[in-house]
């Protein structure tokens, strides 16, 4: 039985039933005007607004939020997240950004950043090494005990995320795009990229070569990376580094992550291990080994070229419909 919602209306006189609809509101911040989407609570009787307690707090949060979009601010929950993948505290941070000491206190209290000071910030978030530069920079200005914890920290978090810019953005870009993503999955739904990328482009994606393992394709530096994720990946602090990384893709090259995504992305990772094994590459690099024996022959970058632009001739790889029909043939 759903709960029905009642208020006092002023204008009824009287409770109410109410319906919480989205209505656009125009203001003005800095000379420059926005529309913010927030929510009102509207009388079922009379079609008016009703004032709701706590409804107005929850418009501040909602224009905040949308505010904080439109200029690409940092959120609170992305300072918190700052704070907590690299062990340190308000002040400490503050310091080792170059900010004055309370600065962010005074943000997580709910100030806006500058859109300088949210860079630097966003900056932080997304490289570990950007972090240990800023944390050297300040190092006279931090306790001795805050500087080492969060040195130590930034340098693990530098050897976890040791590939490249561009790899981190595709996978970036595969978890936006794609609700739930295994480690197999993941890592053939690469090595697909990397073959159409091949097929379009005539260029590889990223420069991270795969290698031939008894379950196909293995990046083996992405492999390490990820089963340093103890739970679901985007549930962990750690995840932020990928946020907002794959804004820095072309759009030659999401055309080639969105056809495989819309394609190969709707199989399991098994499905696809299953058409890996089929393909060339995979089976030169493994050529000479026992399917029990694990193998750490790197699948020649030059074998996937080769066979992707052959595939490409024959099935149209511009188009889903050709990708569809070679997957299709590849599974029967």
């Amino acid at each position: 039985m759903v709960e029905k919602r009642r208020d006092f209306c002023i204008v009824c006189r009287k409770e109410t039933e109410y319906t919480l609809q989205k209505r656009n509101i125009i203001q003005k911040i800095k000379d420059i005007e926005y529309t913010f989407n927030i929510t009102v609570a509207v009388c079922n009787e009379c079609g008016e607004e009703m004032s709701l307690p706590g409804l107005i707090d929850k418009n501040i949060q909602e224009v905040d939020e949308q505010y904080r979009s439109f200029e690409n601010i940092v959120s609170i929950d992305d300072i918190e997240k700052l704070m907590k993948i690299y062990k340190i505290g308000k002040a400490p941070l503050s310091l080792a950004l170059g900010f004055g000491e309370v600065t962010i206190t005074r943000y997580l209290s709910g100030q806006v950043p500058s859109k300088e000071y949210s860079d630097i910030i966003r900056k932080a978030l997304s490289s570990p090494t950007f972090m240990k530069k800023k944390l050297y920079e300040n190092k006279e200005k931090i306790a001795s005990a805050a500087y080492r914890k969060s040195i130590e920290a930034a340098t693990q978090l530098e050897m976890l995320f040791s590939v490249s810019d561009k790899m981190l953005r595709v996978i970036s870009y595969l978890f936006e795009k794609l609700e739930e993503i295994t480690p197999l999955m993941l890592q053939k739904l690469l090595y697909f990229i990397q073959g159409e990328s091949y097929a379009l482009n005539g260029k590889p994606m990223f420069f991270e070569k795969c290698q031939a393992w008894v379950h196909g394709p293995v990046y083996p530096e992405v492999y390490d990376m990820f089963r340093d994720f103890k739970y679901n990946p985007i549930d962990d602090a750690r995840f932020t580094i990928f946020e907002g990384t794959e804004d820095e893709l072309t759009e030659e090259e999401r055309r080639v992550i969105d056809l495989v995504i819309n394609t190969f992305g709707e199989y399991s990772g098994k499905v696809l291990e299953r058409i890996t094994h089929k393909e060339k590459p995979w089976q030169l690099a493994r050529k000479g080994y026992s399917d029990n024996i694990p193998s750490n022959t790197p699948i020649r970058m030059e074998d996937i070229e080769d066979y992707y632009i052959e595939k490409n001739a024959d099935y149209d790889f511009s188009t889903e419909n050709g990708l569809r029909k070679y997957i299709s043939d590849m599974l029967n």
